[in-house]
This record gives C-alpha cells, structure tokens and sequence, in this order.
C-alpha cells in the first residue's frame, strides 16, 4: 500500500523524499483559476520517478452544472488537465464530483457528466483514469450522498470512470465511515484512491475542513480502518506542511504495518 501527501508542485519529488512519501498529489495550475497547465520542464524526470504521481483538477471545475458558461469550459478545462497528467506520468487526475444550482433538476447534472465523458472520447479520450471524488457539503451535489453516487455512477459508469474516496468529506457530508468502502463498493465497483483526512467539521456539517489524523472529529481508528478496507493507494491532505503530514504518513504506516520506503 502506497502512501503519500498532497504537495507544493514545484518539486513534487523533492516534497515526496522529505515526507517519506510513496506517491504525491499536485495541482498542474492555480486551484480557483480557468487557466490550462503548462507543460513542465521536469516532465521526463517525473515519468521516470519511483514515486506514483497523482494531478488533483483545479477546484472551479464543474461538468455537472446547468450553466453553460461554467459548465463548457469545465469539460475542455478537464480535458486539457488529463491530457497534461499523462504527460508527467500521473496515475489519475482526481475532480470534485460538481453540483447543480438550487432549483435545477439534479438529474440534468448527471447526464452532463455523461456527456463530459463522451466529450472526452470524442476527443481521442482523457488518457489517464478520471477519479470522481466525494464532496462535503452541498444539498444539489452529484456526489457527497450515497444516493447521488448511484445515480451519478448510472450516467458514467460505463466510461470507465474512477473514485477517490475522502474520509473528511464522506464524514462531513454526513456518511458513517463504518462500512462505507462496502457501501461505496456496491455502486462504484472501486476505490482508486483515498484520501485520507480527519474533519475539523463536524458530522454531517458540510464543512469541507481538513485537519491532521490526530486531530478533528473522526477517531483515526476509523480513518485506518476505510483504508484497510479500500485497498488502495493514500494521499493526505492534511496541514502542517512536510512535518503534519510526514507524521500523519507515519502513522498510518504504523497503523497498517507498511514499511517506510528506502531512501
């Protein structure tokens, strides 16, 4: 079982090395902006790392809704970044799972997402795997409740689609995290990824409030035990910089038994 962190990404492999990390999350471009990645000097060298690499997708992004003028250059914004996650050698490009406004038919912004992902395999396809992740708050989100995921995975499903499971956001968005990989699994099929954090919100608040594995309102037990059952490479996203996540990431190692990684 790999493990890692969400890093700065300017030198991911530099910030993997000082957290002891197996594998790091970066941004290819601004978070809240509209602009498409660059291509990155250092791409050959990431290709070539021992450190799995995974792109998260600016947070404006969002296929599903009902806006055109968000919702358009959302598609060709994910397109661009999958594209550019391939080129460094990234294992998945991860993004939020996106709502409808209030008032607009949630349904709308399901088969939006099918057609996000026709989109792409019209466009010669994503060329890496899409995770889709579970979101905190919203009452017209595609993916924070159990519910909506179905209906979502019913749209997308058969493109192949992936899925990031986040421990703070499934607890904030008010999903026990007892049994929830099994949940999560009789929808989705998978689990390509979780990222593991503890919530400074508390349950069912819908505070998307990130805090270290010892902290926050989730008994780290419980963190431990989603990823036990999920099987799947971790990423936290937790504060404190290289030294809140390196020992968060110590942790877990310790909680599962995994060796650090040889330096």
């Amino acid at each position: 079982m790999r493990i890692g962190a969400h890093v700065d990404p300017t030198d991911p492999l530099a910030e993997a090395t000082a957290r002891a990390a197996e594998t790091v999350q970066f941004f290819l471009s601004d978070p809240q902006g509209w602009k498409a990645p660059k291509p990155r000097e250092d791409a050959e060298r990431l290709r070539a790392a021992d450190v799995d690499l995974y792109v998260h997708a600016p947070y404006v992004i969002n296929v599903a809704t009902l806006n055109n003028r968000i919702r358009i250059p959302s598609r060709k914004l994910l397109l661009g970044h999958a594209q550019a996650a391939a080129a460094v050698g990234a294992k998945g490009l991860i993004v939020h799972g996106g709502h409808v406004n209030a008032g607009d038919d949630l349904a709308v912004g399901f088969d939006n997402w099918r057609k996000t992902f026709a989109y792409a395999a019209e466009s010669g396809g994503f060329g890496v795997p899409v995770l889709i992740e579970n979101t905190a708050g919203g009452d017209n989100a595609c993916a924070r409740r159990l519910d909506a995921l179905a209906r979502l995975w019913d749209a997308v499903g058969d493109y192949g689609a992936g899925f990031c499971l986040d421990t703070c956001h499934a607890h904030a968005g008010g999903e026990e995290l007892l049994g929830l990989v099994d949940r999560v699994k009789a929808i989705t099929g998978r689990i390509d990824l979780v990222h593991a954090n503890n919530s400074k919100g508390a349950f069912g608040s819908g505070q998307d409030r990130h805090d270290n594995l010892d902290g926050g309102t989730i008994d780290p037990e419980l963190v431990v035990a989603v990823i036990r059952a999920a099987g799947a490479p971790v990423i936290v996203e937790t504060p404190g910089g290289v030294t809140g996540q390196a020992a968060d990431i110590a942790f877990l190692r310790e909680q599962l038994g995994t060796e650090s990684p040889a330096v």
